[in-house]
């Protein structure tokens, strides 16, 4: 590691446990409320502001309903084509509309009405249904991703102010505080048609893709600087809404993180990983935690550059599960589908009991452990490539 990162490194730290009390004031000044309260904790070495469960109580807004309906849909993942963007970006688009009116039991063939089935108050879709996922380098990416809010979350949340619901679903996103980073978003549109909810990917697994890795930006890889501007209740994010308390995420097998999400009061967890299967992984996840889970996963997926059609196309399919580990509803096919079913959220908030989790037993294991990957990798760096993102992967778990 070079002095100017070294020098980085220690600025920013210095920063985080609030080395002069000057610096802490300044930083209070210009936050936030929870950048504020942030840095006062961890400059007076108090533990940072998050909201979490405490003897099972946990922050909710008022529900407008005593059940909420669900629906996940298992879509395909096509990418979009860099050289010819803009048609084969609205194509995937117009697939995706037509995919959540057919879920409300409307088509624009139909008049637009909903002609059966009941209303949903929740529709989820997996992390890629708009852009779709090619190893693009970074200037491709950049192309790809969509300012939120834009042309194509406004057009989602019009379908959302029609049907009066909520809309979950992923894509590659651009921030204009992050310029040049590109995020793996996972998004919640309301029933006002307005985003309610941007969370961050927390981190890419590690080793998935032999010499190469991801470039798309997470929490892990710019955590400093992310909890400086948002402060650490955003790490791990829970939107809190009229049908419940929300959690979304794209990573899969973690299921430290799942828990945390959890015990941050999270009712529903949207699990949306593509290429491969959740079905397994939210069982089990809704079991361990008490929690509903709903595994959108993609369906077969023909013509998509580089891939077999069955990639992440998985027989055990896109399920919907309880608190108990029962699944309440699951698609029967690899196609295009839909999983459907009713939560009563009312009930389950008045009668939730957490898992106990024996805090004195773990945390120090948890205090003390230290990860092979550090973490604001890319506050060094941006690699353009797959290619350089696994060469700097490979630096830092060697410590350079």
């Amino acid at each position: 590691m070079s002095r100017k990162t070294d020098r980085v490194d220690n600025g920013r730290r210095e920063l985080l446990v609030g080395a002069s009390a000057a610096g802490l004031a300044g930083l209070m000044a210009s936050a936030g409320p929870a950048r504020a309260q942030d840095a006062a904790a961890v400059g007076a070495g108090a533990a940072p502001t998050v909201s979490v469960a405490n003897r099972g109580k946990y922050a909710t807004v008022p529900l407008r309903q005593e059940s909420t309906n669900v629906t996940a849909i298992q879509s395909r993942v096509r990418s979009v084509d860099v050289k010819n963007l803009a048609p084969t970006l609205k194509a995937n688009l117009d697939h995706v509309l037509g995919l959540i009116d057919i879920a409300q039991g409307s088509a624009e063939d139909w008049g637009g009405e909903r002609l059966w089935g009941a209303k949903q108050d929740l529709i989820c879709m997996h992390e890629f249904p708009i852009q779709g996922f090619q190893p693009w380098t970074r200037s491709e990416l950049n192309r790809v991703a969509f300012d939120l809010p834009g042309p194509e979350s406004e057009a989602i949340g019009a379908r959302a102010r029609k049907y009066g619901c909520y809309i979950a679903f992923g894509c590659y996103a651009k921030e204009k505080d992050w310029p040049r980073h590109v995020i793996n978003m996972s998004v919640i549109v309301g029933p006002d048609g307005n985003i309610v909810a941007k969370h961050w990917k927390a981190r890419n697994i590690l080793g998935l893709f032999g010499e190469s890795a991801l470039i798309g930006t997470t929490v892990y890889d710019v955590l400093d600087r992310y909890v400086e501007m948002y402060g650490w209740d955003a790490v791990l994010p829970v939107a809190r809404t009229d049908i419940g308390n929300i959690a979304m995420t794209a990573v899969g097998m973690e299921p430290l993180l799942y828990q945390c999400l959890a015990l941050k009061g999270a009712e529903i967890l949207v699990m949306s990983v593509t290429g491969g299967s959740n079905a397994e992984s939210a069982t089990a996840t809704a079991r361990y935690n008490r929690i509903y889970t709903v595994g959108v996963g993609n369906s077969v997926s023909p013509d998509n550059l580089g891939f077999m059609e069955s990639a992440g196309g998985q027989d055990e399919g896109t399920v919907i599960v309880d608190p108990r580990g029962t699944v309440l509803a699951k698609t029967t096919n690899h196609h295009e589908d839909t999983a459907s079913t009713r939560i009563p959220i009312g009930d389950f908030r008045r009668t939730r009991r957490f898992p106990e989790v024996p805090m004195a037993l773990f945390r120090p294991v948890l205090d003390q452990y230290q990860p092979l990957f550090q973490p604001n990798t890319f506050l060094e760096a941006l690699p353009e490539t797959y290619k350089e993102a696994g060469t700097l992967v490979r630096k830092r778990m060697q410590g350079n």
